[in-house]
């Protein structure tokens, strides 16, 4: 049975690493200032959704959306306007691409609303709506 698999695990690995290789995502060309800067507020970001979900599953769904909020939501815009011009994520990236991440801060907020409240099933309801644009803006741009 060993070496029937190992073959089979063989080609697709193979395959996996082919398909790997040809990354189809739009290229968003940033400054180097501008894709550092978004490559950790991409790492912040993730790491707020996994706080936000640590508190819902703690059942502290208040906290979630008070961090949401702040993290993650409108109230997260803006941080970066004492940057230079170069090192600003938002104002170099392409328009449809920019469009996704206001839609991300939406999504938080709406979330951030519902759970602040204490709504937990709607809050429940409306995060993956908060996770969507996360995928759909990592499955459509690459920076390098």
């Amino acid at each position: 049975m060993k070496i029937r698999v190992f073959p089979l695990f063989l080609a697709l690995t193979a395959g996996a690493g082919l398909a790997l290789a040809e990354d189809t995502r739009t290229l968003a060309v940033l400054p180097a200032p501008a894709q550092e800067t978004l490559r950790q507020e991409m790492l912040d970001n993730l790491l707020a959704v996994n706080e936000v979900i640590a508190l819902l599953a703690a059942g502290k769904v208040r906290e979630a959306g008070e961090l949401a909020e702040l993290r993650l939501g409108q109230s997260a815009m803006g941080k970066h306007r004492g940057k230079p011009f170069d090192a600003m994520p938002g104002p170099n990236m392409p328009p449809a691409m920019h469009r996704i991440g206001m839609d991300g801060h939406r999504a938080a907020s709406e979330f951030a609303a519902a759970a602040k409240s204490g709504e937990r099933d709607k809050a429940l309801a409306l995060l993956p709506n908060l996770t969507a644009t996360c995928v759909a803006c990592h499955a459509a741009y690459r920076t390098r």
